[in-house]
């Protein structure tokens, strides 16, 4: 069976893993008495299943010029393509809606971004919700696979840092695990180590919001949306979640997910000897998140003392855990708002500055995560880097410790990632200019582009000034949005690969 699978192009198979998902919440229509919604996804699954029976027999044993180009293209296709067929049964089971936003939703999930145009949660099923959730589950466990079995061996999606070799060729005949060369093989393994830890981990998590409280329904797409980083949710929001302070801790723990691979895969891409604690990623992602806690603590403290405001120590507490829950998850670009976020509003009479928010979405989590952004160790190499110049600038003999790595880290991971930081960039200006020309006002331009481009959708309703609704954008706006999702999600430098000549020679 394996081997049958590993002779199907990748895109045929993720069409078929998605014809299957669609059962899911077929039963769960099912077993809730909404049998128009479980006809619909039923019989999707029926049409796709055969559809991909038919692709699957006439691209079977097909051998593409360049496995790499092959993949990176079927990436490209999943993540732009593949939402069309997973928007056709949610178009059919919401009746009122254009299928443009549902195809918008369906990317949105799929990326891992989380931005809604169905603003009203009660507009949707309780089976719709799961779909979304499913999706963006589906589309975190692609990321998790591919990063490691696709990116890594071309240096790609932020292991270019470290990398001896070219971002987007690779070292020729190297292999990070083992003895396995073939793509498709490697893709395959991987994705039978990794797949029991993703759902093992979500189902722990599932277990641990019923036990706190939660609804089965609610606990199970929240439990998805905080290991896929998509945050999407069918309540509105951890605000009105039932799990209270212990569900938001229980998935606070799982944020180390996005901070850094070494919690869920060491060895998958040779650092068998390193430590989590040891990492550069989560060292600095735990800076961070201390630093900006701090920082915003502050700000409301002093001006709860120039006001003569008072605080209870409960107050106080629930402040800072909600600082602190809030700033991980949107650094992880998960963006769920812990329901004490404007506690410390309430005593100092300050608003929360969205523009931390901001920051934090555009850092980032870690390499080979389902987080966004620029990522950790880009960051961290940076950070290396400018350290280095200012010991030169006070001892200009002096000479560079640390070993190989570090000093690969300094210059050429620094280089490649102020190239890519540059991309970012460019990319963000780009998306604000297309989307002022559909008609979107340019204050707002500036939080979508962000917001899609990092995958954090929940920034647009939180860190604005006031929230921005998805459903009242231009038609053209949403299509500009999302592409601008995939392009985040995919990253510039796994798209600018496409144009390297090598991959398209023979």
């Amino acid at each position: 069976m394996g081997a049958t699978i590993q002779k199907l192009p990748l895109f045929v198979v993720l069409m078929g893993i998605s014809a299957l998902a669609m059962i899911v919440p077929s039963a769960h229509a099912l077993a809730l008495g909404d049998f128009t919604t479980m006809r619909v996804f039923f019989y999707g699954s029926i049409l796709f299943s055969l559809l991909t029976l038919v692709v699957g027999l006439a691209t079977a044993g097909y051998q593409p010029d360049s496995v790499a180009r092959s993949q990176l293209i079927a990436l490209l296709a999943a993540f732009t393509c593949l939402p069309l067929m997973l928007a056709i049964p949610f178009h059919e089971a919401v009746g009122n809606t254009s299928f443009l936003n549902a195809w918008f939703e369906m990317v949105s999930c799929l990326t891992t971004t989380g931005a809604t145009v169905y603003d009203n949660a009660g507009r949707l099923t309780p089976s719709l919700h799961l779909w979304r959730g499913l999706v963006g589950w589906m589309g975190g466990l692609m990321v998790w696979i591919t990063a490691v079995s696709i990116f890594a061996p071309m240096n790609l999606g932020g292991f270019e840092v470290r990398a001896a070799g070219s971002a987007g060729k690779g070292v020729s005949g190297s292999s990070d695990s083992g003895d396995v060369i073939d793509p498709s093989e490697r893709l395959m393994r991987f994705a039978m180590k990794l797949t029991p830890i993703y759902i093992g981990l979500t189902t722990i998590l599932w277990i641990v919001l019923v036990i706190t409280g939660e609804m089965p329904h609610v606990a199970l797409i929240h439990a998805m949306s905080a290991l896929s980083t998509s945050g999407i949710t069918p309540v509105g929001g951890l605000y009105y979640a039932a799990s209270g302070f212990w569900g938001e801790f229980a998935i606070f723990l799982f944020f180390i997910l996005a901070i850094s691979r070494l919690s869920f895969s060491p060895g998958l891409v040779g650092e068998k000897d390193k430590k989590l604690f040891q990492d550069p990623e989560f060292q600095t992602g735990v800076t961070l998140v201390l630093v900006v806690t701090g920082l915003l603590f502050l700000r409301h403290f002093v001006a709860a003392v120039d006001g003569e405001a008072t605080a209870s120590l409960k107050q106080i507490t629930q402040a800072i855990w909600g600082d602190i829950f809030t700033i991980a998850s949107f650094m992880t670009t998960t963006g769920f708002e812990s329901r004490y976020w404007l506690s410390a509003t309430d005593w100092s009479g300050l608003h929360m500055p969205g523009v931390f928010l901001i920051g934090l979405a555009l850092i980032g989590g870690g390499v080979a995560t389902t987080a966004g952004g620029v990522k950790l160790l880009r960051i961290y190499a940076l950070f290396r880097h400018s350290e280095r110049e200012l010991q030169r600038l006070m001892h200009p003999s002096s000479v560079s410790g640390g070993g190989r790595e570090a000093r690969r880290i300094r210059k050429q991971g620094a280089y490649i990632s102020w190239v890519f930081f540059m991309l970012f960039a460019i990319s963000i200006a780009g998306v604000m200019l297309a989307l002022s020309l559909t008609g979107v006002q340019f204050e707002t331009t500036m939080i979508l582009a962000v917001s899609a481009l990092t995958t954090t959708g929940p920034l647009a309703d939180i860190a604005a000034e006031s929230p921005i609704s998805f459903s009242g954008i231009p038609d053209g706006a949403k299509v500009i949005l999302a592409f601008a999702m995939v392009l985040g999600r995919l990253e510039a430098l796994a798209i600018i690969a496409l144009f390297n000549p090598e991959i398209w020679r023979k």
